[in-house]
C-alpha cells in the first residue's frame, strides 16, 4: 500500500490526492497500488489496479465501469496463471460481496457464523483465491462507480443498451474484451464467476463470449444462482423445489420432528429431495383435480419436512411460498421471523399476523457492514478517491427480462468448447435462491446428459452468501481452487472430444 503509482490515461479527469475529483465519472482511469499478504500459510506480493475503461458502442465511450483487479506480482509468466472474472447480480448490485467477503484479498470484520462486528472495516483473506487465480471485480452500468456517458449533446444513450437480460450481456462481454486486450490476458486461462442473478449473466456470457468475441473460456461459477426459467415456471417447479429448503431452515430452528431433527442436516436433506420429486411435484401438477386421500397424504408429509402445520399447507393447496414460510416458521413459538436470503437470521415484526415478514432481516444486516466496509476500504486501501455515490444497488430498472435462453447459452457453450466446466455453490438456509433450485437448474441444462461430468454441485451450511461463515468460507475457496485445477488443461491438450 505505501508504493502509490498512479496511472492516467485517456480522457482522464480523474484527480488523486487532497482534491478529489469533480462528481463526474471518469470514462477510463486507474489507480495502482502495492501489497502483500498471505494465503495458506505462504506470503507473496500483489497490485491492485482500480479504475474505469470505457464501454464503446462503435468508436464512442457510452459507459464507464468501474472494477478492481488483483494482481499477483511475483508471477513472471501469466499465460497460464487463471484470471476470474466476477460478478455479483440484482439485477443492479454492486460487485462488492464477493469483492469483501469471498474471494478477494481482504474481507469483512465478522465473526465465525457471519454476523457483522464494530467497527467496521476489513481483514485479511486467509483463504483468497489469489494465491492462485488473478480476480477482476466488474461493476455493471449504474452500480458502484459504473455510470453512463453523455454524448456531444448531453444526453445519455438508450437505457435499452444497458438494462436487460441480453442488453446486459452483450456490452458487459464487450467490456471484457477490452479488459482482457488491456491487460494483455488472451493466453491466460479466464473464469467467470455470477453470484444470484450474477448465474444468469454468466451463463448468458459464457456464449456470447465465444460467438461475438471469440474468447473460449475455462470455467463458469454460479454462486446461489438465480434462474428465472425456474421462477416463472407453473406452480409444480417454481413451488415444489423449494421443499427441501423448507427442510433445511426449520432443522436449522429445530422445528422438525424429533426423528428428523435428531440426524444431521445431511442425513435428512436427500430424503427432503424425494419427497419433493416423487410426491410433492406430481401431487401439484393435478391441481385441484387431486383426490382428497392423496392431497392429505401429501400435506402430512410437508408438514413433517417442513415444520409447518398440515392444517395451513392444505389452505395454501399444497403452494406453500416462501415468503408465508418466513413468517409462518416460528410464527407460534416465538413470534420471530427468518429471513430470506439467509435464514439463520431473525427478524421482528410490527405483528405476528400476516403472510410476509415486513423486511429481511439478513439483507439490513449486511447494508450495515458492507456499505461503510467498502467506501472506507475503496478510499483507503485502493486510493480511489471521488465524490461519487458507490451505489450498493443501482438504478437498472426496467429491467427486460425477454428471450431469456441463458440456460440454453450456456449448453451450448459446453457443447462447442470441450474445455468448458461449470461448477454451482450454494447455501442450504438460501430461501431466495435456493440450493435445490439451482441443482434443478443444473440438471436441466445439459438434458442429453452427455456433458454432466464437467458439472459439479458443492452445497453449504449458511445461506445465499455462505462465505460468511468461517467454515464455509474456507471450503467454498477451496472448491474454487480444486475447480480451476480439475478445468485448466494439461499443457499441450487439444480442445477435442
Amino acid at each position: 500500500m505505501k508504493n502509490l503509482l498512479l496511472s492516467f490515461t485517456l480522457s482522464l479527469t480523474f484527480i488523486s490526492g487532497a482534491i478529489a475529483q469533480n462528481r463526474v465519472t471518469a470514462t477510463d482511469s486507474v489507480v495502482t497500488t502495492k501489497h502483500t499478504t498471505t494465503i495458506k500459510g505462504v506470503t507473496f506480493p500483489y497490485t491492485a489496479n482500480s479504475g474505469t475503461l470505457p464501454v464503446w458502442e462503435d468508436e464512442k465511450a457510452i459507459a464507464s465501469i468501474y472494477y478492481t483487479y488483483y494482481k499477483r506480482s511475483d508471477v513472471k509468466d501469466d499465460s497460464s496463471r487463471p484470471l476470474i472474472i466476477s460478478f455479483n447480480g440484482g439485477p443492479g448490485s454492486a460487485s462488492v460481496w464477493m469483492h469483501v467477503a469471498y474471494t478477494g484479498p481482504k474481507i469483512l470484520n465478522v465473526d465465525d457464523e457471519g454476523y457483522p462486528l464494530q467497527p467496521y472495516g476489513v481483514k485479511t483473506n486467509p483463504y483468497s483465491i489469489l494465491d492462485v487465480a488473478d480476480i477482476v471485480y466488474v461493476n455493471p452500468v449504474n452500480t458502484g462507480y459504473s455510470r453512463m456517458i453523455k454524448d456531444k449533446e448531453g444526453k445519455y444513450p438508450d437505457r435499452k443498451k444497458f438494462f436487460g437480460i441480453n442488453a446486459d450481456i452483450k456490452y458487459l462481454a464487450e467490456w471484457i474484451n477490452t479488459f482482457v486486450t488491456r491487460n494483455n490476458r488472451w493466453r491466460s486461462p479466464k473464469y467467470i464467476i455470477g453470484e444470484s442473478y450474477g448465474g444468469t449473466r454468466v451463463a448468458g456470457l459464457a456464449l456470447e463470449l465465444q460467438e461475438s468475441q471469440w474468447m473460449y473460456i475455462n470455467g463458469v461459477i454460479m454462486v446461489s444462482p438465480a434462474d428465472y426459467l425456474v421462477f416463472n415456471s407453473d406452480v409444480p417447479i417454481q413451488s415444489g423445489t423449494n421443499l427441501p429448503y423448507f427442510t433445511a431452515a426449520a432443522w436449522h430452528h429445530k422445528m422438525l420432528p424429533k426423528e428428523l431433527q435428531s440426524k444431521d442436516l445431511l442425513d435428512i436433506l436427500p430424503e427432503a429431495e424425494d419427497f419433493a420429486i416423487n410426491s410433492l411435484i406430481p401431487a401439484l401438477t393435478k391441481g385441484g383435480f387431486i383426490s382428497e386421500k392423496e392431497k392429505n397424504r401429501v400435506a402430512e408429509k410437508m408438514s413433517y419436512y417442513s415444520g409447518i402445520s398440515k392444517k395451513s399447507i392444505l389452505q395454501n393447496n399444497l403452494d406453500l411460498s416462501t415468503s408465508f414460510f418466513w413468517k409462518e416458521l416460528l410464527r407460534n413459538t416465538t413470534g420471530e421471523t427468518i429471513g430470506r436470503l439467509d435464514s439463520r437470521y431473525i427478524g421482528i415484526d410490527k405483528k405476528e399476523t400476516g403472510s410476509r415478514p415486513d423486511y429481511n432481516a439478513e439483507l439490513t444486516s449486511w447494508l450495515h457492514s458492507f456499505t461503510p466496509a467498502i467506501n472506507y476500504y475503496l478510499r483507503e486501501h485502493l486510493n480511489y478517491k471521488t465524490d461519487l455515490k458507490y451505489n450498493m444497488f443501482g438504478d437498472v430498472h426496467p429491467w427486460d427480462r425477454r428471450n431469456n435462453n441463458t440456460r440454453e447459452d450456456l449448453r451450448q457453450a459446453m457443447a462447442e468448447n470441450p474445455f468448458l466446466h461449470v461448477l454451482v455453490q450454494s447455501g442450504y438456509y438460501d430461501g431466495a435462491t435456493t440450493y435445490f433450485g439451482a441443482k434443478y437448474s443444473m440438471w436441466q441444462t445439459d438434458p442429453s446428459g452427455k456433458m454432466k461430468n464437467r458439472f459439479d454441485f458443492k452445497g453449504y451450511r449458511s445461506g445465499h452468501m455462505m462465505y460468511l461463515r468461517n467454515e464455509d468460507l474456507q471450503s467454498s475457496n477451496q472448491d474454487i481452487r480444486d475447480f480451476i485445477k480439475k478445468s485448466t488443461p494439461k499443457k499441450g491438450q487439444s480442445a477435442k472430444y
